[in-house]
């Protein structure tokens, strides 16, 4: 029980990595969207989702 519910306490941010981290590296490889400082993608999209998720996190709603 205890794990369940420290899985959904965190939530927003499993669902930020898992799901919206490898969709936005897509994105950005089909867009071809230049990256500043020679930063990959992947790590592009890690740091747009965790941010993403941190702030629902905090707020405890995506909208």
């Amino acid at each position: 029980m205890v794990l369940i519910k420290a899985l959904f306490y965190v939530g927003p941010l499993l669902f930020a990595f898992g799901f919206l981290t490898p969709l936005f590296a897509a994105l950005i490889r089909m867009a071809g969207l230049p990256l500043p400082h020679d930063l990959t993608p992947m790590t592009a999209a890690l740091i747009l989702a965790g941010l993403l998720g941190g702030v629902a996190q905090w707020r405890g709603r995506w909208i």
